[in-house]
């Protein structure tokens, strides 16, 4: 909060530190700026007003200036917990997650009871995939104020992030009983209902957190995906637009407004304007990550180096009850595909699991070759004990779609388990790529030249682990081929997992688990044929992406 002038302040500071409070209370940060800058130059020792200096420049978008003043703020006073609170808030800003991590730390050093800032950390943990620290984060912030607001929406993150989403429902709607209209709460609680499958609920939810918070305009992208949009939707449209065009919307939140309106327009019959929209929002995407496609496809090399046909024939493939891991590009089908076996009665649907990213992380981290034995048994170790806990007695199923990096070491150590790979034809995987909005810490390419060379290196390195692991532990399903002719392929599929047969997988659309995924509306609609060939419609304007139409499909 602004600090009121001292007394024994001289009056060019006090009226200049005065003018600055008032405008920072006024909701005015920019305005703020100017009178603090002379407030802190007259008087740079005193760390409140560096630090309300550093404030007035984050809230105005001045992440540099503001690392600076609350830096130097922490420089006089190195026990300013909220000086180290937003000296997180504008590192993140600047991109810069291990340093926010830091300043996140520090506060909650300096004041453990400082709820905010352990909240925040869980928040930026999960951005970068780390759900476990991102899971103590969110308990230790509601640990901190058990009986406030954000003590209450960061227990339901905790739940969230343990796939408990029934207690986390329970929890948002406790907190919206004392605030009806917070907006982080209906923009949580509305996914949960989405991902359970009541969209018009979720719908409802998303609209009044934009109408509560303007800058939360990203979820009309959610608001979109709930059904198709329809001519009747001309007013929904025309607020999309406004917020696409509004001041101050953080560059993530206005390439999901551009990713909305590409999807009405899609909806609509107008692929042209949908295409300005998804382009422009790829635009966006790539100021905020920019994707090395050269680094991936060095990984992709020095896998196919490491996991030869040697190394993967020493698995021990004697039959037994294993895990399905569900691989392929994102957008392949690959959420149809665990839709279909999690209707079986004797498979748990797991979903996007983080287990081998981890893993294969560890693995390129550590250098050398293959890996040894001993990372493998620890390796299937953990994992089978997650399974275990997860599944309950049943098979379960792990749809991570980037695991295809992993077969080969998923095989070295469960030798078991049946990895499904999941085709579709390349442009029209890369084209609804392109339209689907993915969390940037998935680090995955979503259009350009640098889509179409991580989807050529995803070709090589399949046509690898086609050649190198045996083919009743590598089974491969053609999206195509699915949708045309359902009760064929999916009877292959059950047989291929060594499953017995049932009715149920024939109509995944009647499986009500919760779907954590981009398809989650796709998954509830019974299986059809319209998403093979889309690009068709893209055609004229599909530029770099064009290279992907010649080719095998993975």
């Amino acid at each position: 909060m602004p600090i009121p002038p001292s007394q024994t302040m001289s009056p060019h500071i006090a009226k200049a530190l005065q003018a600055g409070a008032q405008m920072l209370r006024a909701g005015r940060p920019a305005d703020a700026v100017g009178p603090l800058r002379q407030a802190a130059a007259m008087q740079p020792g005193n760390a409140a007003i560096l630090h309300d200096l550093g404030l007035a420049c984050l809230e105005s978008g001045h992440v540099g200036e503001a690392i600076a003043a609350l830096q130097a703020a922490i420089g006089v006073n190195p026990r300013y917990a909220d000086a180290h609170l937003r000296l997180g808030i504008a590192l993140e800003a600047a991109g810069a997650p291990e340093a926010a991590l830091g300043a996140y730390r520090r506060a909650t050093d300096v004041l453990p009871g400082l709820a905010d800032a352990r909240y925040r950390a869980g928040d930026l943990l999960a951005s970068l995939g780390r759900m476990e620290e991102a899971t103590l984060a969110y308990r230790r912030a509601a640990a901190s104020a058990p009986k406030t607001l954000l003590g209450r929406i960061a227990a339901a993150k905790a739940k969230l992030a343990e796939n408990r989403d029934d207690e986390a429902e329970k929890m948002l709607r406790q907190a919206l009983a004392l605030d009806r209209e917070n907006a982080v709460a209906l923009e949580l609680l509305g996914n949960i209902l989405a991902d359970s499958g009541r969209f018009e609920e979720a719908r409802a939810l998303f609209l009044r957190a934009i109408g509560r918070d303007r800058l939360r305009a990203g979820c009309f992208y959610d608001v979109a995906r709930c059904r198709r949009i329809g001519p009747q939707d001309a007013a929904l449209i025309g607020q999309m637009r406004d917020a696409a065009a509004m001041a101050g919307l953080e560059p993530a939140q206005r390439a999901r407004v551009h990713l909305a309106l590409g999807k009405a327009a899609d909806d609509l019959g107008n692929p042209e304007d949908a295409m300005r929209h998804f382009d422009a929002a790829e635009t966006l995407r790539n100021g905020l990550v920019r994707f090395d496609p050269a680094v991936f496809e060095a990984r992709v090399d020095r896998i196919v180096a490491c996991f030869t046909d040697d190394f993967c024939a020493r698995a021990d493939t004697r039959p037994g009850s294993a895990p399905i891991l569900i691989v392929g590009l994102p957008r392949s089908g690959t959420t149809l595909v665990e839709q279909i076996f999690s209707a079986h009665p004797a498979v748990q649907a797991g979903g996007e699991l983080p287990f081998w990213n981890e893993r294969g992380r560890d693995w390129q981290e550590g250098g050398g070759a293959a890996p040894d034995a001993a990372f493998l048994a620890e390796a299937a170790s953990a994992y089978l004990l997650m399974a275990q806990s997860l599944a309950r007695g049943a098979r379960l199923t792990d749809k991570n779609p980037l695991n295809f990096q992993w077969a080969g070491m998923i095989h070295a150590a469960l030798p078991q388990a049946v990895i499904v790979h999941c085709r579709r034809a390349p442009i029209d995987t890369a084209l609804s790529i392109h339209q689907t909005h993915f969390s940037p810490r998935m680090y995955f390419p979503t259009g350009g030249e640098a889509l179409v060379r991580y989807v050529r290196a995803y070709q090589r390195l399949m046509a690898h682990w086609r050649r190198v692991l045996p083919a009743d532990r590598f089974v491969e399903i053609d999206y195509e081929a699915l949708t045309a002719e359902p009760e064929t392929v999916i009877r292959r599929m059950i047989s291929a997992c060594g499953l017995a047969w049932n009715d149920a997988c024939l109509r995944p659309e009647d499986n009500a688990r919760v779907v954590k995924t981009p398809s989650k509306w796709q998954a509830r609609q019974a299986i059809y044929r319209s998403s093979a060939g889309r690009w068709r419609a893209y055609e004229p304007w599909l530029g770099e992406l064009r290279g992907l139409l010649d080719g095998p499909a993975g």
